[in-house]
């Protein structure tokens, strides 16, 4: 379980999170929707250790982690520009982790070539982050995220940047890992169909507060907020003349 208590987060006389609280269930995938500003990003970056609450607590599996630092959390991050390290090999870019938590060398190599296949760039490794597309980039981005085998993993808008071609490849690769891996999931994310699709769990976030969070489906079929509502009246709805003439063979 992921709890956050009475967190509040400024920038300045800017306030990110007030008084937030929500708890989040582990071993689901988790996607939270919301508009710019409304504290999604910066929600994310305090669950992973990487920005502090300026009050409030945060509880990983009833652990309080306001005083862990990031890289001793357990927590896998995704972000949207991939955050690669551009002189380093794919190999040594998943590498990493492992590394900075001083594994063996004959552990790493082994987990290291376990992630290459399980993410399909299997004879990639010796390549630069400049040398992939960005499908190949992001796969690289969650191999690395993905190397120290953590509980949790946080993502910030993973598939935003990718083409549409390659989008739907990623969200089939994250369920496929998920249900492999065992892993909890919990990304941002502004494409209803890929949430509505994708996750288990929905959070609605709005005004630095989590407003809305439940089944998905049930989320989507029964929304009780007036920007979820806002939010989701706006997706067009299918035609069912058209969609059934895609399906004709002429």
């Amino acid at each position: 379980m992921i709890q956050c208590e009475h967190v509040k987060k400024e920038y300045g006389r800017k306030t990110a999170l007030a008084d937030f609280s929500a708890e989040f269930e582990t071993g689901k995938i988790i996607g939270l929707l919301g508009p710019n500003g409304s504290g999604k990003t910066t929600l994310l970056r305090m669950i992973a250790g990487l920005e502090m609450p300026n009050s409030g607590d945060i509880y990983i599996d009833g652990k309080r982690v306001n005083d862990i630092p990031a890289s001793k959390r357990g927590i896998g991050f995704v972000f949207q520009n991939y955050a690669l390290f551009r002189y380093m090999t794919v190999y040594d870019n998943i590498a990493f982790g492992l590394k900075v938590q001083k594994v063996d060398k004959k552990t790493i190599d082994k987990r290291v070539k376990e992630l290459i296949e399980l993410i399909g760039l299997k004879g990639l490794d010796k390549r630069y982050p400049s040398q992939l597309s960005g499908g190949q980039r992001q796969r690289v981005a969650i191999a690395r995220a993905l190397s120290t085998k953590p509980e949790l993993i946080v993502a910030d808008e993973p598939i935003a940047s990718l083409d549409v071609s390659i989008q739907a490849q990623m969200v089939n690769l994250f369920r496929k890992l998920q249900k492999e891996q065992g892993f909890s999931f919990l990304f941002i994310a502004h494409d209803l169909s890929m949430v509505e699709f994708l996750c288990d769990r929905t959070g609605v976030m709005y005004h630095g507060k989590l407003v809305e969070e439940g089944r998905t489906k049930d989320i989507f079929a029964h929304p009780e907020h007036e920007y979820t509502k806002a939010l989701l009246a706006a997706v067009p709805i299918p035609d069912p003349r058209i969609e059934r003439q895609k399906g004709e063979v002429l």
